[in-house]
C-alpha cells in the first residue's frame, strides 16, 4: 500500500508539472427533465485501467473510476481527455472525488502520447472521433447514463472536449480549463508567432509523444517563418478551433464552462472571451490570476481548489439536477491579479464599464530590431510568479533606452484605478521597411519609476510601403489589475521580445505618431460606473 501511494503521489506530481508546462461553464440550463442525483453505494470508488480501441483501431490507454451501483442503476458519465504531454493518471485525484459524488469517470490518454497509439493530431478529426468512441465504450462497459454525459479537461483536454461537444450532441455539459477556442489567435495573435509557447508545444510533444507528419511540417513552417505557407498553417489551425465550429456547438447547446488565467502565455484569455460572447445556451466564464494550467494544478494534486469545486458544481447542476445555486450566480466571474475575491458580472460588456484614455501625443522613433529590456517574461514561469507572489515582469521605465523603446505616461492617479477587460492601442505607424514587428506593454508605474507589467501584445505587418503611415488597432491581452493611488500607467513599445518571433529587418526604424485628424491613444477599461 505504501508503494502504491508513493507511486500515485509521484505520478500525480509529475502530471501537475507537465500541466504547468503545457496543459486542463456552464450557465443555467433547463433542468425540468433532469434526473435526481444518483444514489451511490457507500463503497469507495474503484479504479481500473483499460484499453479502448479507437475508431481506426488505435489503442487508447484509459482508466475508469466509478462507485458501486445497484443492478440497473445508471450514473452520469464524465469523459476527461488528458492534457498535452501528460499520462493517463493526470486526473485521478479529481476522478476519485467525482466518482465518490456519483459519477462514472473515464479518463484517457489522447492518441499520440505516452502508451496510447497513433500520432499527435492536435484535436483534429481523429481526436474528435476518439472522444465519441470513448463515450460509446463507456456506455457499453460501465453503468453510464446515455442522457447525462459531460466532458472536461485541462489545456489540450479542454480543446478536445469543446471540439467533441460540437460534433457529438450526446455531450450535455463541458468544463474547459486553460484551453483554446481559437488556436490561431492563441499562438499567432497579431500575426506574430508566439515562439516560446510553440517551442514548448513542439518540444514536449516530441519528448512524450509522436507528432504526426502534418504537425511536424506545421512546426517547421511556423518556427522558421515560412510566410509562403502561412495560409496552410492558418487553415490547419482553424480546423482545430472550436470557434470555427461554433454553429454546431450552438445547435447542440451543451452547458459550457470556460476557465482561464489572465497571464496564460500559451492560450491568452482574449480568444476565450470572444468565444464566450458568441456561445448560446448555458455558459459561464471564470478568469483568475496565473499562467497556463497553474490555477488547476493544486486540484490535480488533490488539494482544495475553487477551480475544480466550481467544475463539480457545474456538472452537479447540469447533469444531476442539483439546486446548488450556480445557475443563479453572475455568469462572468473574475478575480483580480492584485488580490480580492471574485467579482460577478452579467456579461463581458459589463466588465470594463468605464473607459479611460491615455493620449499618445508625442511622436516617437525606435530602432526596431533591438530588445529594449521591456518584455512579457518567460512562458508559464512569469505569470505563475505573479499568481503566487504578485511578482509580474518588472522594468525601470525611466531607464529604458529611448532609442529602442517608445514611452508614454498617464498622469499620476489620485485614487486607485481598477483595470478590467481588454485595453486597446490605437496608433499610426510608419516603417522604413515593408515588414516589421512591435510589442506594446502596459505598465503600472510606481513613484520610483518601476513598472509592473499589466498587459502586452505583439503586432506584425508585411507588405507595407516604406515611409507611408498606416493605422493599427491592437488589443492587449485581457486582464484584471488594480493600480494603486499615486501610481500611473505607462505604454511602452519596442520591437523585440523573447516570447515572440519578430520580423524586423536589420536597420528597421518605426515611428509612432498622432495625427490631428486621428489621434493616437490607449483605451483602458475600468471597473465601475
Amino acid at each position: 500500500m505504501g508503494r502504491a501511494r508513493m507511486a500515485l503521489r509521484t505520478a500525480t506530481i509529475g502530471t501537475a508539472s507537465a500541466a504547468l508546462a503545457f496543459g486542463a461553464v456552464l450557465g443555467p440550463a433547463p433542468v425540468a427533465t433532469a434526473r435526481p442525483a444518483a444514489t451511490v453505494s457507500a463503497e469507495a470508488a474503484g479504479i481500473r485501467f483499460t484499453d479502448i480501441t479507437g475508431h481506426d483501431g488505435t489503442v487508447l490507454k484509459a482508466n475508469v473510476v466509478a462507485p458501486a451501483t445497484a443492478p440497473g442503476e445508471r450514473l452520469p458519465l464524465l469523459v476527461l481527455p488528458t492534457s498535452w504531454a501528460t499520462p493517463q493518471i493526470e486526473y485521478l485525484a479529481q476522478a476519485r472525488k467525482l466518482a465518490d459524488a456519483g459519477y462514472v469517470v473515464v479518463t484517457y490518454n489522447v492518441r499520440g502520447f505516452w502508451q496510447s497509439g497513433g500520432r499527435i493530431e492536435v484535436a483534429g478529426p481523429p481526436d474528435v472521433a476518439d472522444a465519441a468512441t470513448v463515450v460509446d465504450w463507456a456506455l457499453a462497459h460501465t453503468p453510464a447514463d446515455p442522457d447525462r454525459i459531460g466532458m472536461a479537461g485541462v489545456s489540450y483536454g479542454a480543446g478536445i472536449s469543446l471540439m467533441a461537444a460540437a460534433h457529438d450532441p450526446r455531450v450535455k455539459a463541458v468544463v474547459a480549463l486553460s484551453g483554446w477556442a481559437d488556436l490561431i489567435e492563441s499562438i499567432y495573435s497579431g500575426r506574430t508567432q508566439h515562439r516560446q509557447a510553440v517551442a514548448l508545444l513542439g518540444g514536449t510533444g516530441y519528448l512524450t509523444g509522436r507528432p504526426s507528419p502534418e504537425l511536424q511540417q506545421v512546426l517547421r513552417d511556423f518556427l522558421s517563418s515560412r510566410l509562403d505557407r502561412e495560409q496552410d498553417m492558418i487553415d490547419w489551425g482553424r480546423e482545430r478551433s472550436p470557434a470555427s465550429h461554433l454553429d454546431r456547438l450552438n445547435a447542440n447547446r451543451p452547458a459550457v464552462m470556460l476557465g482561464n488565467a489572465w497571464g496564460d502565455t500559451v492560450f491568452p484569455p482574449n480568444q476565450y472571451v470572444s468565444f464566450y460572447e458568441r456561445l448560446q445556451g448555458p455558459k459561464r466564464l471564470e478568469l483568475r490570476p496565473g499562467d497556463h494550467a497553474t490555477a488547476e494544478a493544486d486540484g490535480l494534486l488533490g488539494l482544495p481548489s475553487d477551480v475544480w469545486s466550481n467544475a463539480r458544481r457545474w456538472f452537479d447542476h447540469h447533469l444531476q439536477g442539483a439546486a446548488n445555486g450556480i445557475d443563479r450566480e453572475q455568469p462572468v466571474q473574475l478575480k483580480s491579479r492584485t488580490g480580492g475575491g471574485y467579482e460577478g458580472y452579467p456579461d463581458w460588456r459589463s466588465v470594463g464599464a468605464r473607459e479611460h484614455r491615455i493620449g499618445l501625443g508625442r511622436e516617437q522613433h525606435i530602432h526596431a530590431a533591438v530588445d529594449s529590456g521591456a518584455n512579457g517574461g518567460v512562458v508559464v514561469l512569469s505569470s505563475a510568479l505573479d499568481q503566487l507572489f504578485r511578482l509580474p515582469p518588472t522594468v525601470s521605465v525611466p531607464l529604458l533606452p529611448r532609442s529602442f523603446a517608445a514611452v508614454w505616461k498617464s498622469e499620476r492617479y489620485s485614487g486607485p484605478r481598477q483595470v478590467r477587460g481588454t485595453a486597446t492601442v490605437h496608433t499610426t505607424v510608419t516603417s522604413t521597411k515593408p515588414s516589421g514587428t512591435f510589442v506594446a506593454y502596459l505598465y503600472d508605474v510606481g513613484p520610483l519609476g518601476f513598472g509592473k507589467l499589466v498587459s502586452n501584445a505583439p503586432y506584425t505587418f508585411h507588405g507595407r510601403t516604406p515611409g507611408r503611415p498606416f493605422t493599427v488597432d491592437l488589443d492587449l491581452f485581457s486582464t484584471a489589475y488594480d493600480v494603486p493611488a499615486g501610481h500611473r500607467l505607462a505604454l511602452v513599445i519596442d520591437g523585440a521580445d523573447p516570447l515572440y518571433i519578430d520580423h524586423n529587418p536589420s536597420g528597421a526604424r518605426l515611428t509612432f505618431s498622432s495625427p490631428a485628424a486621428d489621434p493616437s491613444f490607449v483605451r483602458v477599461p475600468l471597473r465601475g460606473r
